[in-house]
C-alpha cells in the first residue's frame, strides 16, 4: 500500500476538498453542525468510542460528498489513545465506503492529531505480497488524510505519520516467512537503512567476526543452523545531538525450533515472530533518521536461525559470554538470553549510557501479563520513568515487573557463572531478566519482554497480527532524550 499522503489545514472542516469528513461526537454534547444534529437525536449516530455513523451533504464544489460521524466517548477522556482506537474505526469504515480522502475535524487535546494519524495508518496495514490474487478491500484506497481544525501541529502529525509507517515497515518484516527474512536479509534492510540517511552507519559482524569478538554465547545458538548469524549495528550521530547517549537492543532469532530442547510442533509457524525486538530496533531507526532527532543512538541486533543439528549447542554445554562470563546452557531453547548477554555487552563497549532491549523472550510474560501490556524491567528508576511514559505517550504500555537477588539466585550454574534455565519453574520473566542485568555493568537499563504484544494484541488499530510493538515507542524515547 503506498503511503498515504498526509495535509494540516486550519480553517473550517465543513470547507474540505476531501470525498469523506469525519464529524466528532461526544457524550452529552450536540454536534457543532445543526443539519447532522437529527442523526443524534434519532438514534443512528452514537458518541460510543468505535461507534461510526454514515451520511451524506452537500459539498462546496457542488456534488454530495460523505460524512462520517465518529463516537469518541467523554471528552475529558479523549486522549491520543482512544483518538488512534476511533481513527481505525474510522478509517475501516472508510475502506468499506470506498473513500479516497479522508478529512477529520481533529478536537482538541494534546497528542489527539497525532493519535488520529497513527491510527488511521497502523489500520490500513495490509501484509498480502505472497498472494496470487488480492483482496480487492484488503488495502483499501484511501490515498490522502487531512487533519482540519484549530491550527493542527504539523511538526507533531509528520511524526506521528513516521512513527506509524515505521511500526509498518516491522510488521512486514515480521510477517515475512523465515525462509525470506534471514539474518542476512534483516542486515540488508539495515544497509538500505544507511544508505538512505548521512548521520546513519552500519556495521555487520558475519559468524567468524562474532566469533573473534568473543561472543561465545551468540555463537553458540548460531552454530545449529547452517544459515549465517549477523550482528547488525547502526549508529546514528546526528549533527548536534544532544542528550545520553542511547543503546537499543533487539532480539532478533529469525526462527526458532527450540533447538535440540525442540518446540512442540502446535503453533510453531509463528516462531518466525521472534525476531519481532530486532524488527522494532532496525525500523525505529529509520523513524528516528527520517525525522533527524537530535539524539545519539547505538542499535546492536544480534540474528540468528536457532536450530537442532549435528553442530548444535546441546543441553549441559558451557560457553564464554563477551564479558567473560560462562554460562550453562541447560536449556536451548532459552536461546534469546543469550544472543542478548552479547548484545548487551557489545552495547555497552560501544559506550551507550543508557540502554533498552526488546525481546520476545519468554511464554512466561503471556501468562502474566496478556497481549496488553509488555513486561518492562529496570535496575534505574529514572530511566524506568522515561520508558514507561514513552511507552503511554505511544499507546504501547509497559508494565513493571520485579528484579529480586532471590530471582538472581536463580540464574546461578552449578558448574559456571549462571545457567540459563533455572531447575525451578518460577519466575521464569523475572529470572530471565536477572540473567540479562548481568551484562549490562551499572549503565541505566531497561529490559522488555514482548512476547504477549509483538502479535496477537486485538488492538483496534494493529488486528491480531504482527504489531510492530515497541517501533513507536522507541522513536518517542529518541525524541525523549533529545530533548533532555
Amino acid at each position: 500500500m503506498p503511503p498515504v499522503r498526509l495535509s494540516a489545514r486550519p480553517g473550517s472542516p465543513a470547507e474540505t476538498a476531501a470525498d469523506t469528513r469525519v464529524v466528532p461526537l461526544f457524550e452529552d454534547e450536540p454536534l457543532d453542525d445543526p443539519a447532522l444534529q437529527p442523526l443524534v437525536e434519532l438514534g443512528e449516530a452514537k458518541p460510543g468510542l468505535r461507534k461510526v455513523a454514515v451520511t451524506h451533504e452537500d459539498a462546496p464544489g457542488g456534488g454530495r460528498r460523505r460524512v462520517l460521524i465518529a463516537g469518541l466517548g467523554k471528552r475529558a477522556e479523549l486522549d491520543a489513545e482512544r483518538a488512534r482506537v476511533a481513527a481505525a474505526a474510522v478509517a475501516s469504515r472508510a475502506r468499506e465506503l470506498g473513500a479516497v480522502s479522508l478529512s477529520w475535524d481533529a478536537p482538541e487535546g494534546e497528542g489527539v492529531g497525532a493519535g488520529i494519524v497513527e491510527g488511521t495508518v497502523l489500520s490500513l496495514y495490509t501484509f498480502d505480497r505472497f498472494k496470487s490474487e488480492r483482496d480487492d478491500e484488503s488495502g483499501g484506497g484511501l490515498e490522502s488524510l487531512e487533519i482540519s481544525g484549530a491550527a493542527p501541529g504539523e511538526d507533531d502529525l509528520r511524526r506521528g505519520q513516521v512513527a506509524a509507517e515505521s511500526a509498518n515497515d516491522a510488521r512486514d518484516l515480521q510477517n515475512l516467512p523465515a525462509n525470506v527474512a534471514t539474518p542476512s536479509f534483516l542486515a540488508e534492510r539495515a544497509g538500505e537503512i544507511a544508505d538512505e540517511h548521512e548521520a546513519l552507519e552500519v556495521e555487520l559482524l558475519d559468524r567468524d567476526a562474532i566469533v573473534a569478538r568473543g561472543m561465545g554465547a551468540f555463537a553458540a545458538v548460531a552454530q545449529g543452523s547452517h544459515v549465517e548469524p549477523r550482528l547488525i549495528v547502526l549508529r546514528y550521530r546526528p549533527p548536534g545531538a544532544s542528550g545520553p547517549h542511547l543503546g537499543y537492543v533487539g532480539k532478533a532469532v529469525t526462527f526458532d525450533t527450540g533447538g535440540i530442547s525442540i518446540k512442540p510442533s502446535a503453533k510453531m509457524q509463528e516462531m518466525k515472530f521472534d525476531m519481532s525486538g530486532g524488527a522494532a530496533v532496525i525500523e525505529s531507526m529509520a523513524g528516528i533518521a527520517r525525522l533527524g532527532l537530535p539524539a545519539t543512538v547505538t542499535a546492536v541486533v544480534p540474528s540468528t536461525e536457532n536450530m537442532p543439528s549435528g553442530h548444535a549447542v546441546k543441553p549441559g554445554d558451557i560457553v564464554t559470554a563477551m564479558n567473560g562470563k560462562t554460562i550453562e546452557i541447560n536449556n536451548t531453547d532459552a536461546e534469546g538470553r543469550l544472543i542478548l548477554a552479547d548484545a548487551l555487552c557489545y552495547a555497552v563497549e560501544q559506550g551507550a549510557e543508557r540502554i533498552v532491549d526488546l525481546a520476545t523472550l519468554t511464554g512466561a510474560i503471556l501468562v502474566a501479563l496478556g497481549h496488553t501490556h509488555a513486561g518492562l524491567y529496570a535496575n534505574d528508576d529514572a530511566w524506568y520513568d522515561e520508558v514507561a511514559g514513552a511507552g503511554d505517550t505511544t499507546g504501547e504500555i509497559c508494565w513493571r515487573m520485579p528484579l529480586h537477588p532471590e530471582y538472581l539466585d536463580l540464574t546461578k550454574g552449578k558448574f559456571a557463572d549462571l545457567t540459563n534455565a533455572s531447575d525451578a519453574r518460577v519466575a521464569s520473566s523475572n529470572y530471565a531478566a536477572e540473567f540479562l542485568r548481568q551484562f549490562v555493568n551499572d549503565v541505566p537499563w531497561a529490559h522488555m519482554d514482548i512476547a504477549g504484544t509483538a502479535w496477537g494484541m486485538s488492538r483496534p488499530y494493529v488486528g491480531k497480527g504482527a504489531s510492530g510493538f515497541g517501533t513507536r515507542l522507541l522513536i518517542e524515547l529518541a525524541a525523549r532524550a533529545a530533548r533532555a
